[in-house]
């Protein structure tokens, strides 16, 4: 295995956070121990800590509009998209911003929305039209 994402972030009530990911995004666990759990994050690693702690959120300017900084996400396929955003209406979440589809007719398309688990992480999910160009170059 390589080139694996690991990122580490405060999680607030675990149990909660950890049903979140696997729930309603429809993630695995991995290993875990007394106060931290890893997530199969589509491939990647999220290592969730349980704490009192959160991250504080900015918004910055992109061609959607404002959106809240720091976030981290995932970009996938158009069914797994659809089927979290089924998972995300099931369980009655309201998202940071709405579906969005972005670049419309340019080879770049995508849809994207923003959500947060329950600590307030924000997450970014995508599904682009054309997957290649997410690095046209590799």
């Amino acid at each position: 295995m390589s080139a694996v994402v690991h990122l580490a972030i405060p999680a607030g009530d675990l149990g909660k956070t950890v049903k979140f990911y696997t729930d309603v995004l429809g993630c695995t666990l991995g290993n875990g121990e007394t106060g931290r759990w890893v997530v199969n994050f589509w491939g990647n690693e999220l290592t969730l800590h349980e704490s009192e702690e959160k991250l504080p959120v900015v918004r910055h300017d992109v061609e959607m509009g404002a959106v809240l900084v720091p976030h981290f996400g995932v970009h996938l396929t158009q069914a797994d998209f659809d089927a979290v955003k089924v998972r995300i209406a099931a369980a009655g979440l309201t998202y940071i911003d709405e579906p969005y589809r972005r670049f419309k007719g340019d080879k770049y398309e995508q849809e994207t929305f923003f959500i947060a688990d329950p600590n307030n992480n924000v997450l970014e999910i995508k599904s682009m039209v054309n997957p290649d160009m997410l690095f046209p170059d590799a």
